[in-house]
C-alpha cells in the first residue's frame, strides 16, 4: 500500500463512515481494477454465477432416489428433468448469451468508457438495503411484464410460451427464455442499480443474489433452508410459489415476493405438502 492509499484509508477511518466492507472493497479496487471497470464484468459475473449455482440443484436431480433424503423435498417428485430437457435448456441459454448478450456487451464496451471506482465502500446496512430495494423494484417490474405476457395472447405465444414448456421447473429452466425476455430482464437488472444509485459492490451483490433466488424459484425443491422458509410472514413466494405458477399459469406472477399477487388477486396460497404430486 503506497502513501496515497494509506492517506485515503486514514481519511475514511477518521470520517466516521468506515465500513466493515472496506477491506474487501480495497482489495478488489486496488488489485482487480482493470477487470471490474470493464463493461463485460457484470456479464461474466452473472453468467458464471448462474451455471455454478445451478450445479447443486442439478446434482439433486441427477442423483434422484439415491439421495432419498433430498427427494422428500421435491415439490413434484414424480416429475424429473430428462437428459433431453437439460440439453434443450442449456442450448437455449447458451444460444441467447452467445448471440444476444455477448454482442450487446461488446457494443457496450465500444461506446461506454471505463467507469471510476469509488474509494469508499458502502456501509453494510446500505448494501443490504440496496440489495433489497433492487429486488423489490425488479419484482414490481417483472410482475407487470409477466402479467401482460399471460393476459395478451400474442405476447404469450410469441415471447413467453417457451418458458412454460415445463410445468415442473428445474434449475436450468430458469433461463430457458426467449431472447426478448432475456434482454428485458437483463435491462432491468442493469438499469435498476443505476436508478437507485447503488454502489458497485451493492450492484454486484444484487446481481449474484438475484441469479440465486431466480434459480431457487425454479429448482423444483422446497428445502427447509429455502428463502421462502427463511423470510417470515409469507411475504416471499419462493420455489413452491413459482412452481405453482408453472402448474397453474394464471397465478403467482411475481418472481419473488407475494404482495403484488395478493393485491391484484392472482395469489395462490400453497404449501409444500399440498403442492407435491
Amino acid at each position: 500500500m503506497n502513501f496515497i492509499d494509506i492517506s485515503v484509508d486514514l481519511w475514511i477511518r477518521c470520517s466516521g463512515n468506515y465500513s466493515l466492507l472496506q477491506p474487501v472493497w480495497d482489495n478488489l479496487r486496488l488489485n482487480y481494477t482493470d477487470y471490474m471497470r470493464s463493461p463485460l464484468f457484470p456479464i461474466i459475473l452473472t453468467v458464471s454465477s448462474y451455471f455454478v449455482l445451478c450445479l447443486p440443484f442439478l446434482a439433486c436431480d441427477v442423483m434422484g432416489d439415491r439421495w432419498a433424503w433430498v427427494q422428500q423435498f421435491k415439490i413434484q417428485p414424480s416429475r424429473r428433468p430428462t437428459a433431453a430437457t437439460v440439453l434443450h435448456c442449456s442450448g437455449v441459454t447458451l444460444y441467447n448469451h452467445v448471440f444476444l448478450v455477448l454482442p450487446a456487451s461488446v457494443a457496450q464496451w465500444a461506446w461506454r468508457p471505463p467507469v471510476d471506482l469509488p474509494v469508499q465502500a458502502p456501509l453494510l446496512m446500505e448494501l443490504i438495503a440496496g440489495v433489497i430495494g433492487n429486488l423489490l423494484l425488479f419484482d414490481f417490474q417483472y410482475f407487470i411484464w409477466h402479467l401482460l405476457h399471460h393476459r395478451i395472447r400474442w405476447l404469450y405465444v410469441t415471447f413467453h410460451a417457451i418458458h412454460h414448456n415445463y410445468s415442473a421447473p428445474f434449475a436450468l429452466a430458469t433461463q430457458c427464455l426467449s431472447g426478448w425476455e432475456l434482454v428485458t430482464v437483463g435491462f432491468w437488472t442493469t438499469l435498476n442499480p443505476v436508478m437507485l444509485q447503488s454502489h458497485f459492490l451493492t450492484t454486484w451483490a444484487f446481481m449474484v443474489l438475484h441469479v440465486y433466488v431466480s434459480i431457487e424459484d425454479h429448482c423444483g425443491y422446497d428445502f427447509p433452508w429455502s428463502t421462502n422458509r427463511l423470510v417470515p410472514f409469507g411475504i416471499y413466494g419462493g420455489s413452491s410459489g413459482h412452481d405453482m405458477h408453472h402448474q397453474k399459469p394464471n397465478t403467482n406472477f411475481a418472481p419473488h415476493f407475494s404482495h403484488w399477487d395478493k393485491i391484484f388477486g392472482t395469489h395462490a396460497d400453497v404449501s409444500a405438502s399440498s403442492n407435491r404430486k
